[in-house]
């Protein structure tokens, strides 16, 4: 497992499938290991995150901090990825290719990881997974079943709105608070 795990990490190190290999300073892989059963998807990574190689360190990043504290997790408890491992210029929205190239990257971590939690951050990385609108789904927890060459998982989907949203408008602040309080309970019903 290790030796996938490495390997996987090492290819995305020097990917150059899409454009952003050209921009970026470093890839963000992810930071935890894989034997967490409970994983966070973003969707890109920022600034703070392209000079530092690690997801959600900016101010969002302190936001999600005290959200995982809500659900009584931190970061030692969790695998932190985002849908595209590198920063798209000028922190634009990344690009439908741009996922696209990612998406076998992600797909291999979850594979390697088997969550029982994947809690999606934000509209991008719930699109990998729904076609719901995330303004509709956030919130309801749902079971999700992947198949993948001869391969299958199985996990509880937890949509909520990505941490930077809570940054600029209040009342998305409070449904980040009230969505990440039902966490424990959701953890608590994986380990039955």
């Amino acid at each position: 497992m290790t030796r996938s795990w490495d390997k996987l990490k090492k290819e995305v190190s020097v990917c150059q499938q899409c454009g952003l290999y050209k921009t970026r300073t470093k890839v963000v892989f992810g930071e935890g290991g894989f034997e967490k059963k409970v994983v966070l998807i973003g969707e890109a990574p920022g600034k703070n995150e392209d000079l530092q190689g690690r997801p959600f360190v900016g101010s969002a990043g302190r936001v999600l901090d005290k959200m995982l504290g809500l659900a009584g997790l931190s970061r030692n408890d969790v695998f932190i990825t985002n849908v595209v491992k590198c920063r798209p210029p000028h922190n634009r929205d990344p690009l439908p290719e741009e996922i696209e190239s990612c998406f076998p990257f992600l797909r291999r971590q979850l594979f390697l990881i088997k969550p029982k939690l994947v809690i999606t951050l934000g509209r991008f990385a719930l699109s990998r997974f729904s076609s719901g609108l995330i303004s509709q789904v956030h919130g309801v927890p749902k079971r999700v079943k992947w198949r993948f060459k001869n391969k299958e998982i199985s996990f509880i989907l937890f949509p909520v709105f990505h941490p930077a949203v809570a940054l600029y408008r209040g009342e998305y602040h409070k449904m980040l608070v009230q969505d990440f309080k039902k966490i424990k309970r959701i953890i608590n019903l994986t380990k039955e």
